[in-house]
């Protein structure tokens, strides 16, 4: 298996990925409820227009369209049969940019969860969730992908079902989970939880961290927390923040943060221990640019304070920082059950 990823750190200490997908193609017309992947078949230019968007400001990774590529996903809009055709056509277009780009730019296959539970808390089976990985995972490698990211997920059962489906392609994978509840994801599960698979998977990813959540001063605490329950240095953590908090403005929901904002995150991200740095809901190729200049320009300092980070970029839960403090009385109940504790699923979508 060839490391894209750890290659190209060689050439730089730290990697930008891209900003959101949803909040720039709604910008170009899709409607709410729509499939974006239908788009990479029925829309191709459009599709071309956002990856080369962020790759002109930037972008050293991008990600495909194709987060809600898994059959699951397709069968609410009646496509479950088009997995391979819109996955490959997602890949396929945002190779075709890459190659054409005036540096290097890696194409990293999105794959998203499937928005069922996994047995003992739903009905989705391990190995139906493989298949249905595997299935997307293969289009996208056939389409020109040189890793695949999975991301926004919210379970280790889910995880490690979308790894063992990755791996049937023989490319890297990158995965990130959304920590949004207390410091936790939905389903409990902590930074130091997927640390500990990352170190200990069957079919270990080449990179974790987080993406989504409620905002970037969460996202670079769980960066933080990952860098404590890890002494190793070669971890390779992914920061992907939403571009602030949502707001609904004139009937439609804006992101609050500015490019400044997100420039700040970057600066705190790195400190923090972040290698690859992009940004997720909101963020648009104006913040990319921000990012880029801060990332080019920076020059890592001191981990960063709880008190730092709140000052910086703003409120941090409770449970995110007892995880900091290592005071693991004060999570004891906050989600019950553990990392297996249900939560209520809501399927939502990169950006």
């Amino acid at each position: 298996m060839s490391d894209c990823l750890r290659e190209l750190l060689k050439t730089r200490p730290y990697l930008l990925a891209d900003g959101a997908t949803g909040t720039n193609l709604f910008a170009m017309g899709l409607q709410t409820g729509d499939s974006p992947e239908l788009w990479n078949v029925d829309h191709p230019d459009r599709i071309a227009a956002n990856y080369n968007s962020f790759i002109e400001a930037g972008s050293d990774i991008v990600l495909t369209n194709t987060f809600g590529g898994t059959s699951f996903r397709l069968k609410l809009h009646d496509a479950q049969d088009r997995v391979t055709e819109l996955n490959h056509a997602g890949a396929k277009v945002a190779r075709e940019c890459a190659d054409a780009a005036d540096h290097t730019v890696l194409v990293a296959g999105s794959m998203g969860p499937t928005g069922e539970l996994m047995e003992p808390m739903g009905a989705l089976t391990k190995e139906s969730a493989v298949a249905a990985f595997a299935e997307q995972a293969q289009a996208l490698a056939d389409g020109g992908a040189d890793l695949l990211w999975i991301e926004t997920m919210s379970s280790i059962e889910e995880v490690e079902a979308a790894l063992e489906g990755a791996a049937t392609t023989g490319l890297p994978a990158v995965t990130t989970i959304s920590f949004d509840i207390n410091g936790r994801s939905m389903m409990g599960v902590t930074p130091a939880d997927l640390v500990n698979l990352y170190e200990n998977s069957e079919h270990p990813p080449v990179a974790c961290g987080s993406n989504c959540g409620v905002g970037a001063s969460e996202l670079v605490v769980a960066i933080l927390n990952m860098g404590n329950a890890s002494d190793k240095e070669e971890n390779i953590y992914v920061a992907k923040a939403n571009c602030g908090i949502p707001e609904y403005v004139e009937g439609k929901i804006h992101y609050n943060g500015t490019p400044e904002i997100m420039a700040e995150y970057v600066r705190m991200a790195i400190d923090s221990g972040a290698k690859i740095i992009g940004g997720c809901c909101g963020t648009t190729p104006e913040h990319i640019r921000a990012m880029r200049e801060a990332l080019d320009n920076h020059i890592k300092g001191d981990k960063p304070t709880i008190e730092e980070v709140e000052t910086r970029l703003g409120e941090v839960s409770t449970g995110a920082k007892a995880q900091n403090r290592g005071d693991m009385s004060v999570l004891d109940g906050a989600v019950s059950g553990g990392n297996g504790a249900p939560r209520k699923e809501r399927r939502r979508r990169r950006g």
